[in-house]
């Protein structure tokens, strides 16, 4: 299954639209060709590249999700919650259902978080994975004071069902981006000392045990919960799931400022390339 460009998409600007946004999500996986049938064939990205023990797929040439094999021990509490891959239109969020349904996906929720529109599921090794639209930005409803208002409601999945245009899946459309990351962490307070106060990303919303950060006024770049991983360790190297993900600098100025404050927070810089591991072992990297 590849995707198509052969119609012009908008692009999900509402993520993009900001000094740093996310890039490609790597993962350290058991079975390499599995999960690459599966974020194929299942998820509907294309096969961009592969070599030996990787394997990278996205969208129009855009690398989206790395997978990486060498898992030698099971994911720990703490890392991935789920990538978020983001679509550009409500109509495209209805194509992939139908085409999960049509493919028999199991889905694990389905939400209105009233900023977005979110469908949940995981690949077969447990990595969680969110494909969602955004709402325009002058839809977000707000709270007293400016703040944006997040909740989970319950997504009518028959009525985004009818909005699916009835053809056959051609993958991801063009204009589909990694929209956040939202990571399983020890403690809320130290994930926002490392994210907003290290690296310099705003908290827009606090549910109960979870925290959202962004930059540019976007409702969330990177979350961080502890609903299963309250007082979880560092992670361990060779573990499955999580192996890094990018934060993509839109200019120079937006990539020299988080390149001084990852060096600063005790980050490395390899063959240019700024790089640094948040409290559990969650390595960010960032690029232009």
């Amino acid at each position: 299954m590849t995707a198509t460009a052969a119609t012009t998409r908008p692009v999900p600007t509402e993520a993009l639209d900001a000094p740093v946004h996310i890039g490609a999500v790597s993962l350290r996986v058991r079975d390499l060709p599995g999960l690459t049938a599966f974020y194929r064939d299942a998820i509907g990205l294309s096969l961009i590249g592969e070599g030996p023990g990787e394997a990278v797929l996205g969208v129009a040439g855009l690398p989206l999700v790395r997978l990486e094999a060498g898992a030698q021990a099971p994911s720990s509490a703490a890392g991935l919650f789920h990538l978020a891959l983001l679509l550009p239109s409500r109509g495209d969020l209805a194509n992939w259902l139908a085409h999960a349904a049509r493919q028999r996906v199991p889905l694990e929720g389905a939400s209105n978080h009233l900023v977005s529109e979110a469908l949940y599921l995981s690949d077969p090794e447990g990595n969680g994975i969110e494909i969602y639209r955004d709402r325009s930005r002058p839809e977000w409803p707000r709270l007293d004071g400016g703040s944006i208002k997040m909740a989970t409601e319950r997504l009518d999945l028959e009525a985004l069902l009818r909005e699916a245009d009835g053809r056959d899946y051609p993958g991801m459309p063009e204009g589909t981006a990694m929209g956040h990351v939202h990571l399983r962490v020890g403690d809320v307070a130290a994930a926002e000392a490392f994210y907003r106060d290290a690296l310099g990303f705003e908290v827009m919303v606090h549910y109960p045990g979870a925290s959202f950060m962004a930059t540019g006024g976007y409702h969330h770049h990177i979350a961080a919960n502890v609903w299963h991983s309250r007082g979880a360790g560092p992670r361990h190297a060779d573990e499955a799931g999580l192996s890094r993900f990018e934060l993509v600098a839109r200019d120079d100025e937006a990539y020299a400022g988080l390149r001084r404050r990852m060096l600063a927070a005790g980050g490395t810089e390899a063959e240019g390339t700024p790089a640094i591991a948040d409290p559990w072992g969650n390595r960010v990297v960032l690029r232009r």
